[in-house]
């Protein structure tokens, strides 16, 4: 086997774990619906599951994705960006659940 072989295929593996990885980071930071309502308005907690995303979607190849995620990181850092109202709790004007 070529050297330039060998090393595309340790890069290959690097990739691969480095991906494996921040997918881990990704889930363990993202935010649990049941978390919902206690994070919605935790800065950090919201931006670090953004930028753990980004980084998913970066080396996915991805980068308009990851650069939306970062902007959006960026905003909730920087208060430019608000928390949505509670999924569960939305109402039509003029409807009842």
């Amino acid at each position: 086997m070529s050297q330039t072989h060998q090393l595309s295929n340790r890069e290959q593996q690097q990739t691969v774990s480095s991906l494996e990885l921040a997918q881990t980071l990704a889930a363990q930071l993202a935010i649990a619906p049941n978390d919902w309502h206690r994070l919605k308005n935790n800065r950090q907690a919201q931006a670090q599951q953004q930028i753990a995303s980004a980084l998913v979607f970066l080396l996915k190849d991805q980068p308009q994705e990851a650069l939306a995620h970062l902007t959006q990181a960026v905003g909730w850092l920087d208060h430019s960006v608000s928390p949505l109202p509670c999924p569960g709790h939305t109402e039509v004007k003029g409807q009842k659940s």
